[in-house]
């Protein structure tokens, strides 16, 4: 699970809250990059967008077998890079190497307004690994009409016509994750994880039919596969290495062969061999092999993310999203942060959730604050800034589960930020001066509470079914809000001050609360047209959390909407009252996931987390026109560059970084794209 937009993000950094030749590479590199005496963090900005860059802190520390790991590591998640585009809309990869082709290729007038239209609109495709925006979903319109891309297409030999063509300007396909049931929770999607002749109906038919060897520890059913029929049937066309996708996936176990050559050690080892097992079998089972050795892999230095994981893009909740991220552990902070790992049981055992919603003994825990190498696929140029895995609820309760938070990229996106609008959405002087003492601190507390705490948290009752079996396409918003309450209902606690983790936990969880209201009521609005509701599950579970304690605690003024010179405020009142509201929302979200309430996790999200209040959505985006920071932001990669001798081992690598967004973009494509244009489409 991730954690992507968190307080520091909004308070700092205002709203934005992954070739075998060695030679080749060192050479290509070599061209496209610089060095790394840079004073910003921030490549590139364009429509809603910055682009920013990361260092690698500690690189020259780790010895040249490590670094060798992280290196094959990083090509191994570029090698799937193609995945998620094809994952996110069945005609992306050919539109993408269209583009592609023109931009490099074109020789025409590139002063005119429609050309820079045209390259706006492919960094947009870039940054969200499609055609939809990698946010709300929606499909990217360009600011250039059809005769002009006909004309450049032309200008430059390039073929794009029929469908992939068309679906550019007109309304076709216009949402990839579609969560209105009444238009079809798989019919209203674009995502690519199901054929276009299946249904919301048929999914849910096929799967309640599937039953785990072992009840215990139900089988991920539908992650690593498309949905699709043939001859009327139902079947699935499974992601392995002569399967779907199978050019790609070979490439990321050949890179992933050499990576467990080097391992720092053998249950890591032991980890990548399960993982190349799964990669070539599709074994569900063989997953959760892995991921039960992965999660026991707590030794060394370097650690990854690798595979079809998350499923916030299956409207159903099946089918996992592909990425990679590689992590070099940051040891000053993981050992000052470790305290919370060593108490998780005493916070399991203090939440006010119901006693047989807890976790006699919460198992295997471990917190990191890791620096990222590397990143591709679901979690790049956007990144979480903190994970949780795995997801199977019967790993974690019986192995436990890893937490990490990425320190680099949380660093990173604190030098691009600003406090401008902070000053302009907080009510008064005090919230604003909290927020800057201490909205820093609450927000990596809250990150860690929410990925250590939050998502390790709870049991489900015997007898009920996986969390997307019950809830459904309530599922992910509800996780993610019920791990955000545990953080924010603990940032208020003096456990936090006991531990040392902070000086004063009263004006600590006073920012924090400050910041999530705020967020959830207002800035996060900028992300959304004006007349759109909310579909993203973290936005929808920040909103359905700040709005139902605004009602619920309405009779004792808990929170105040004010009105201040014509603009809304939200002022909380009573803190200590809204921290019991947040430890009541906690009960019941916990209780709701126990026993698979989904009608409970429908009321509650459709009432409070989907609808927005127009006109103080008007006014907040009149507010903040007066801003120029892009509400999104996103990263290029470090290049790591490879010296070999002249027998071809490597003797050195460096990291340097890319000259630009769209070098960056145009680099993978040549050196880092094993998939067909037509690849995912039935």
């Amino acid at each position: 699970m991730k954690y992507k937009f968190g307080i520091l993000l909004l308070s700092l950094a205002t709203i934005f809250t992954s070739c075998e030749n060695q030679e080749k590479d060192k050479q290509t590199a070599e061209k496209q990059t610089k060095t790394t005496d840079t004073t910003s963090s921030q490549v590139d900005a364009f429509a809603d967008i910055k682009i920013l860059e990361y260092e690698i802190p500690g690189w020259d520390n780790l010895d040249l077998k490590k670094q060798e790991l992280v290196y094959y590591l990083t090509q191994a998640g570029l090698a799937g890079r193609d995945i998620i585009w094809a994952q996110n809309y069945r005609h992306n990869l050919t539109i993408r190497k269209a583009l592609e082709n023109v931009y490099t290729n074109y020789d025409g007038d590139k002063d005119s307004e429609d050309w820079k239209a045209f390259e706006t609109y492919l960094k947009r495709l870039w940054f969200s690994n499609g055609i939809h925006h990698h946010y709300s979903n929606d499909k990217m319109k360009p600011d250039f009409d059809k005769a002009y891309l006909e004309e450049i297409l032309s200008a430059t030999n390039t073929e794009l016509s029929g469908e992939p063509l068309e679906v550019i300007f007109n309304d076709k396909d216009a949402k990839k994750v579609n969560l209105k049931e009444a238009d079809g929770l798989v019919k209203g999607s674009a995502t690519n994880f199901y054929g276009e002749d299946v249904t919301a109906a048929d999914v849910e038919s096929f799967y309640s039919k599937k039953k785990s060897p072992n009840p215990k520890k139900p089988l991920s059913y539908g992650l690593n596969s498309k949905l699709v029929k043939e001859n009327g049937q139902l079947k699935e066309e499974v992601y392995k290495i002569d399967g779907l996708y199978g050019d790609a996936i070979s490439e990321i176990v050949k890179w992933l062969e050499k990576a467990k050559e080097v391992a720092e050690n053998e249950q890591q080892a032991k980890a990548l061999g399960l993982l190349i097992e799964y990669y070539k079998t599709g074994d569900l089972k063989t997953w959760d092999d892995y991921n039960v050795a992965w999660v026991e892999a707590t030794e060394g230095d370097i650690d990854y993310i690798n595979g079809f994981i998350e499923v916030y893009n299956d409207p159903m909740g099946y089918r996992g999203s592909y990425e990679s991220i590689v992590q070099i552990k940051d040891f000053d902070m993981s050992q000052k942060m470790q305290v919370l790992e060593n108490n998780v049981q005493w916070f399991e055992d203090n939440a006010p959730i119901m006693d047989e919603h807890k976790k006699e003994n919460v198992v295997g825990v471990t917190y990191k604050t890791v620096n990222v190498a590397g990143e591709a696929g679901d979690a790049s140029p956007s990144t979480p800034i903190g994970v949780n895995l795995p997801n199977a609820n019967w790993i974690r309760q019986q192995h436990g589960s890893k937490s990490v938070s990425l320190g680099n990229i949380i660093e990173a996106y604190s030098k691009a930020g600003g406090t401008e609008k902070l000053e302009e959405f907080s009510h008064d002087d005090e919230e604003i001066e909290l927020s800057k003492k201490y909205g820093e601190q609450a927000d990596k507390l809250h990150t860690a509470l929410h990925e250590v705490v939050g998502h390790a948290s709870g049991k489900i009752n015997p007898g009920v079914g996986e969390t997307k079996e019950t809830l459904k396409s309530y599922a992910s918003t509800m996780e993610e809000g019920r791990a955000d309450l545990v953080g924010l209902y603990y940032l208020m606690d003096p456990k936090l001050e006991e531990l040392g983790l902070t000086d004063d936990h009263k004006k600590l969880g006073k920012a924090a609360y400050n910041d999530y209201i705020r967020n959830g009521m207002l800035t996060q609005l900028v992300r959304i047209n004006q007349g759109d509701d909310i579909e993203e599950a973290h936005m929808r579970n920040r909103m359905w959390v700040s709005s139902w304690v605004i009602e619920r605690g309405k009779e004792e003024n808990v929170i105040e909407k004010v009105q201040k010179d014509g603009k809304t405020y939200y002022d909380i009142k009573d803190y200590e009252k809204l921290h019991d509201l947040f430890g009541e929302l906690l009960r019941e979200t916990q209780r709701i996931k126990s026993e698979g309430d989904y009608e409970a996790a429908k009321n509650l999200v459709e009432n409070y987390g989907v609808k927005v209040d127009q006109e103080v959505h008007k006014e907040v985006l009149k507010r903040n026109e007066q801003f120029n920071a892009a509400p999104y932001s996103g990263f290029v990669n470090p290049v790591l560059v490879t010296e070999t001798d002249d027998d071809g081992k490597i003797k050195a690598i460096k990291v340097t970084h890319p000259k630009s967004f769209e070098e960056q973009m145009l680099d993978y494509a040549k050196n880092h794209s094993f998939l067909k244009e037509d690849a995912g489409t039935n």
